[in-house]
């Protein structure tokens, strides 16, 4: 009604009964929109007075928060508040550039992201486990056995209208015995005898953040917002901020350019559409900061939309774009993503002192997924059988294997019926491949039936620098504790496996001190997008077990193309040397050489989280 005094008195008047009642949400909310009214009325100190006061009592509420996954669900529900308080330093900037509200506005940015990831690679840090009841640890057990056999049953019902109503039944249990699970960590986390004592890390401030980067890399920090979004371009002495548009512009560009990569089948598609819809959305999100590129190193903070993309299709903002004349960043630029940048502060303290692996490599490919496999008869698909002339039907058997038709082996469970999963041939050729950069002395492997959870859970694995899991992978972005990749689902002799995932909940009870882990399988790098903490899925379980670096993929990515980049991703570091960022540059960048394997789809899905020295 454009009467905003009356509004301030009504929101003050609700301000007082909700601490009367001691309701917190009822004192952030009008809190927040008295900020807003402050805002719109020019009086941008006031509003930031009040907005801070809101924070205040956000940060305290969600610290007295035991359980994880209600932390980060309050957290979520607070977004908009820390959205308005950037934005708010941003107009500040604007009015006074010289005041370093840029620079508070981005540590406002860090203090809103991915805090239960470093709150959760602390307590992995210190050992919270440790000392913890057994018999909270056998309950966590049973929990997730009841859960994977549960899920098992639904992956394999059929369509048809009894099993829909099994389904239901079913999807009720899974949800009634994950939150039993959820209020089982909660109670692990309470009852360790370190978790009184642990003291969680602050969000890094610009000082803090231009520290852990070098000369020749710069940090790209995005924040979306509903009017407008912000960019941080940061080096170890410079960072400049950009104006960029609103959410929704910006979603649109990157569900065009996804649609485009994640399908290249889709009917007349041609390369060109893929280049413009690249270059339109590099128009928007890269063309403030086109000048200071160079050929650095870019650090990708991504937000909301912009986690579901690779930064390495697009390009440098520039007035035309064809398909000839398309120069993806990957051409110039190593590219690495972090969920905020004091993850990576984290992640290095861990790394202080920690002593190398002292064996290269282990590989766990080509897993059994049913007792129909031909593995169970006398058929052996053996590629060294290939190479012998005088094995001329076994040679056919193999070959008419894999000239299967490509878009069967594609490495996504999501929408396979789990009786019927298809072989993946390629996962083992391309673990066949690697394993011939290193002495046998030096590496493990595990193959058909041995591809199985109990050697994906051995302790042994902690004594290899890199870590390669070639296989199917499953996704559950309602649920991302039952997304994960599926080992060996039956035994030599026909029984099925009493564990065949590996799935989020396992990767917070191993130790993967690795260099390096590659889940080279679909989907691994995507999850449940929770606001505030970003992509929820696999990736921070493995941060969790001790990996340095992950790569994971971004969409159901082809066996043999994946087959190809992972050969040559591992030759660059085992046979080159080059550190794991570098590595993956330069075999994504082969494979773009190749007219065949040109396409983005072919190399773009794996994305490197983590060190990139």
């Amino acid at each position: 009604m454009k009467q905003p005094q009356l509004a301030i008195e009504v929101y003050n008047q609700q301000l007082k009964l909700g601490q009367q009642i001691r309701d917190i949400s009822q004192q952030t909310y009008p809190l927040y929109k008295i900020a807003v009214i402050e805002r719109d009325r020019g009086n941008f100190n006031q509003a930031k007075t009040h907005i801070e006061t809101v924070i205040g009592i956000v940060e305290n509420t969600r610290s007295k928060v035991n359980s994880q996954d209600l932390r980060s669900s309050y957290f979520a529900t607070v977004q908009d508040y820390y959205k308005f308080y950037i934005d708010l330093l941003m107009q500040l900037h604007k009015k006074d550039p010289s005041k370093g509200y840029n620079a508070e506005a981005l540590h406002i940015s860090e203090r809103s992201r991915a805090r239960s990831l470093i709150e959760l690679l602390t307590e992995a840090r210190a050992n919270i486990r440790k000392g913890v009841d057994p018999q909270l640890l056998a309950e966590e057990r049973r929990l997730q056995s009841l859960l994977e056999a549960r899920q098992k049953q639904l992956l394999s019902l059929s369509d048809n209208k009894a099993s829909e109503n099994q389904a239901a039944a079913l999807k009720t249990e899974i949800e009634n015995l994950l939150s039993q699970y959820r209020e089982l960590q909660a109670k692990i986390r309470t009852t360790s005898p370190k978790y009184a004592n642990l003291k969680y890390p602050n969000p890094l401030t610009l000082p803090q953040i231009q520290q852990q980067l070098d000369k020749d890399t710069l940090l790209l920090q995005y924040s979306l917002g509903e009017e407008r979004s912000y960019l941080w371009a940061v080096t170890p002495n410079s960072m400049q901020s950009y104006e960029l548009p609103g959410r929704k512009e910006i979603e649109q560009k990157v569900e065009e350019l996804r649609k485009l990569l994640r399908d290249p089948g889709m009917i007349g598609v041609s390369p060109e559409q893929t280049a413009k819809a690249a270059e339109q959305l590099s128009q928007l999100i890269l063309a403030p900061v086109a000048k200071d590129l160079g050929q650095k190193r870019l650090l990708i903070v991504a937000d909301g939309a912009l986690q579901y993309i690779p930064f390495t299709v697009l390009t440098v903002p520039k007035s035309s774009v064809s398909a000839e004349n398309y120069q993806p960043l990957l051409l110039n630029h190593e590219i690495v993503s972090l969920p905020s940048a004091t993850t990576i502060d984290i992640l290095r303290q861990e790394l202080k002192g920690r002593q190398k692996a002292p064996k290269s490599l282990a590989i766990l490919a080509d897993p059994v997924f049913s007792n129909t496999d031909k593995r169970f008869t006398g058929v052996t698909q053996n590629r060294s059988l290939k190479n012998n002339d005088q094995q001329s039907g076994a040679s056919q058997n193999t070959s008419s294997a894999l000239d299967l038709d490509k878009s069967a082996l594609t490495r996504a469970t999501r929408d396979i019926d789990m009786g019927n999963i298809p072989r993946l041939e390629g996962t083992r050729k391309e673990a066949e491949e690697i394993m011939k950069l290193v002495p046998q002395s030096d590496r493990l492997n595990a193959f058909d039936f041995d591809a199985n959870y109990t050697w994906a859970t051995n302790p042994q694995l902690s004594q290899y620098r890199y870590l390669l899991f070639a296989t199917h992978g499953i996704l559950n972005e309602t649920n991302p504790e039952l997304s994960g990749i599926v080992l060996s689902q039956v035994d030599k002799n026909g029984n099925r496996q009493q564990k065949g995932f590996l799935q989020l909940p396992d990767l917070f009870n191993l130790n993967y001190p690795a260099e390096l882990l590659v889940l080279s399988a679909c989907q691994t790098g995507l999850g449940k997008e929770v606001k505030g903490e970003g992509l929820v899925g696999l990736t921070r379980g493995l941060m969790y077990a001790g990996a340095a670096r992950v790569v994971v993929s971004l969409w159901k990515v082809d066996d043999e193309a994946t087959s190809k980049l992972m050969s040559e991703f591992y030759k660059e570091i085992l046979q080159q040397g080059k550190t794991p960022a570098a590595a993956m540059r330069a075999a994504q960048l082969k494979m773009w050489k190749q007219e065949e394997w040109r396409n983005p789809y072919s190399w773009a899905a794996f994305t490197l989280q983590g060190e990139w020295r």
